[in-house]
């Protein structure tokens, strides 16, 4: 029991120490490379921007004023073309993903909501604040005058074939039927 204790105090001290010998390294490594990466951008630096001299006569200076508003525009220019190509393809990306996604097939289209709009509203959601015209749906339905409901009322109380089969029905009905018919 004791031995096996012994082991196990063994076996963790070592795998702590092993920790820590690991941590000291991956220290050491990242001091190297920040120091690398300081040497580097040293490098850069005096390879791409050389120390600035300043002439003594204006003239001179002028020259320098102009020659640095020279390159200033040429690294702009750069810049914008770098920003134009990078939205170009960040857009074809953006469509090659959609045509991916289309080709995979697992597109579900939402479920669609119904939505309350008269029809101004949706002609000017459409055709945008250039739709001035009202489109009034009841201003084209036919006119209907009060003598041609009358009519039609008379015509349907005769014409009803409920009333018919009431009336029909029971001994009364076909006493009525036998009756009309002699």
């Amino acid at each position: 029991f004791f031995l096996l204790q012994k082991k196990r105090r063994a076996a963790t001290a070592r795998r702590q120490h092993l920790k820590s010998a690991m941590l000291q390294l991956a220290v050491t490594e990242i001091e190297k490379e920040a120091a690398a990466k300081e040497v580097e951008k040293q490098n850069y630096l005096a390879e791409h921007c050389p120390p600035l001299s300043l002439p003594g006569s204006m003239q001179e200076l002028q020259e320098l004023c102009k020659k640095l508003h020279a390159k200033i525009e040429s690294v702009d220019e750069e810049r914008y073309d770098t920003e134009v190509k990078l939205q170009k393809t960040t857009k074809e990306l953006e469509d090659l993903k959609k045509k991916n996604f289309d080709l995979r097939g697992k597109f579900k289209r939402p479920p669609l909501r119904r939505v309350r709009m008269s029809a101004d509203a949706m002609l000017r959601a459409l055709l945008g604040s250039k739709h001035k015209v009202c489109m009034d749906l009841r201003a084209n339905l036919k006119q209907v005058k009060k003598e041609d409901t009358e009519k039609e009322k008379d015509l349907r109380d005769v014409g009803d074939w409920r009333k018919n089969i009431e009336e029909k029905s029971g001994m009364e009905g076909r006493k009525k039927m036998f009756e009309a018919g002699e």
